[in-house]
């Protein structure tokens, strides 16, 4: 299947994914948050632990289900940025299972990836 890429995405987030089926991220990364303005509630995704640089073919990770998306701005301490607002998309995911990358390919400025599905005891992530 292929499906859009969602990388970088902290370990023990991916991990509270794994124990329970529904998990909600905020998403800021720029990249990321360009690829969830491009699906919809209903479509799958793929996420990663690896940085978008080093994602290739044989990359494990997340297969889930968009339930829920919003898109909101928060304010960031002026002391902290040089912008006082930040895009955060947060994004309810439900578990589909889990995979490797077989090809990867960008389309229009978004990462697809092409996924084989895994058995639990086929996986090395962790």
């Amino acid at each position: 299947m292929e499906l859009p890429l969602l990388s970088g995405i902290a370990r023990r987030a991916l991990d509270a994914l794994l124990r329970n089926p529904f998990r909600t991220l905020e998403i800021r990364s720029a990249r990321n948050y360009i690829v969830l303005e491009r699906v919809k509630e209903g479509d799958l995704v793929f996420l990663t632990y690896e940085s978008l640089e080093d994602v290739t073919r044989g990359t494990e990770g997340i297969v889930a289900r968009v339930v829920k998306i919003e898109r909101m701005f928060q304010r960031v301490p002026w002391e902290e940025s040089d912008e006082r607002e930040v895009s955060v998309c947060r994004v309810q995911l439900r578990l589909v299972g889990l995979g490797r990358i077989i090809d990867v390919e960008e389309k229009d400025g978004i990462v697809f990836v092409k996924v084989r599905e895994m058995m639990h005891h086929e996986i090395s992530m962790g």
